[in-house]
């Protein structure tokens, strides 16, 4: 009954054993059985496994383990071991290496089993001639016309010329429909100069029509209700004037008046005095023809000062009146200015797009054809030892982790013959279409 017992056991520890193998073998990736050196800023996953005689199956050591970088000096800083320098060495050789440390370390009969799995590889770059320059993530076995199938592709000469060709187009299209508002502008703000009834515009031609109607319409717009608003300034400047000349003659009428009754009770008061000088009256009477006098005086001089502030107000609103009309042709004209100035620049500026946009049109297409259809060249600059490389490089050269790839294409626009300028006309009337 005990050797049933204790059969199991061998059978227990092999199961073990196999186990361990299979869980090892596992662990490493196809990556590493080219034994390559690990670059810089590699991140890996470290295992370690040691076999325990006394419980007879392996035990991981998760203290130890996890995942680490490498750092640019090319060293890895684990837990009870310190610093470790990889330099040149290999996976097999790192491997070992940390076993026979733990080993010496912790006086270990049989030094555990090690092993190292690669998360993420430092990435590659590909720069140059290329549609989407930048960083890319490596795997193994990636050449580099897999980098620029990445990268996009060569970059296309010919389709960024037609991509700026359209971007001049536009902005020639939009720079005409400024230089149209811009030239609406100055003539309407000239018929408030010139006092007209209707604004002259220029006669437009093309598919601008539509447009410049609607720009004219809004102009004609602005022009009456700038009329209409400055009409309705002048006259209520001009009635404010009437009234006053009107309340000036109802003052004036008032001081007729009053000199009447001051004749009047000043040929009575002489009398009076002659009266009581004889007795034939009492004083009383003469003293309220004085006061009466008085009265009739300071109400004339009322009507007086009433006439002068009137007229005074005549004058102000007279030249308010005049200062309305003024101030406009002042303000008009120095809209008008700012408008022309502001004209000049937008013309200045479609000049100079038609040039290029005429450049680009003018020049010569078997050229351009020429250089897409010659080959790329390629160089990669890899650092090895501590020191940067560059070598030439072909479609098929493997690439390596922290490779930069860079992609040249052919230049020789420079040494092209010139466009012929007979075809000036020809390309204007090209770029001509091309903006309409």
């Amino acid at each position: 009954m005990n050797s049933s017992h204790r059969a199991p056991r061998p059978f227990l520890r092999a199961t073990f054993v196999i186990g361990a193998l299979v869980f090892l073998a596992g662990a490493a990736p196809p990556a590493l059985a080219d034994s390559a050196p690990l670059a810089p800023q590699t991140k890996i996953r470290l295992t370690i496994v040691q076999w325990m005689q006394s419980r007879g199956q392996y035990e991981r050591w998760d203290a130890l383990g996890g995942e680490y970088r490498i750092s640019d000096d090319g060293t890895i800083s684990l837990p009870f071991l310190g610093t470790l320098f990889i330099g040149n060495l290999k996976d097999t050789d790192l491997t070992s290496e940390i076993g026979k440390r733990l080993q010496e370390k912790i006086g270990l009969v049989q030094a555990p089993a090690v092993t190292i799995e690669i998360l993420e590889y430092p990435p590659i770059y590909v720069v140059g001639d290329v549609t989407t320059p930048g960083q890319y993530s490596f795997r193994p076995g990636l050449t580099v016309l897999q980098s620029l199938a990445m990268s996009g592709g060569p970059r296309r000469a010919k389709e960024q010329q037609e991509t700026h060709s359209i971007q001049i187009v536009g902005e020639l299209r939009e720079i005409d429909h400024s230089i149209l508002r811009s030239t609406a502008r100055v003539a309407r703000l000239q018929a408030e100069m010139d006092g007209a009834q209707e604004i002259a515009f220029d006669q437009t031609t093309g598919a601008d029509q539509q447009f410049a109607a609607g720009i004219y319409n809004e102009e004609r717009i602005i022009f009456r209700a700038r009329a209409n608003a400055l009409e309705r300034q002048a006259r209520a400047f001009t009635e404010l004037r009437d009234l006053l000349t009107t309340e000036i003659s109802t003052l004036e009428e008032k001081l007729t008046g009053a000199d009447d009754n001051i004749k009047s009770v000043e040929d009575q008061l002489v009398s009076v005095k002659s009266l009581v000088q004889k007795g034939l009256t009492i004083s009383s009477r003469q003293m309220d023809l004085e006061r009466l006098l008085t009265t009739y005086r300071s109400d004339k001089l009322d009507l007086v000062t009433a006439v002068m502030r009137g007229r005074q107000a005549i004058s102000e609103t007279t030249r308010n009146l005049e200062g309305l009309y003024d101030a406009r042709r002042s303000e008009v004209a120095t809209e008008a200015q700012s408008e022309r100035a502001s004209l000049d620049q937008f013309k200045l500026k479609r000049e100079t797009l038609q040039k290029l946009l005429i450049t680009d049109l003018g020049s010569n297409d078997s050229v351009k054809s020429l250089v897409d259809d010659l080959p790329l060249t390629f160089s990669v600059i890899r650092r090895s030892d501590g020191q940067i490389n560059q070598f030439e490089a072909s479609e098929t050269t493997v690439l390596e982790p922290g490779d930069v790839v860079r992609v040249v294409q052919p230049r020789i626009l420079e040494n092209a013959p010139q466009a012929d300028t007979g075809q000036s006309f020809e390309t204007q009337t090209l770029a001509d279409r091309a903006v309409q």
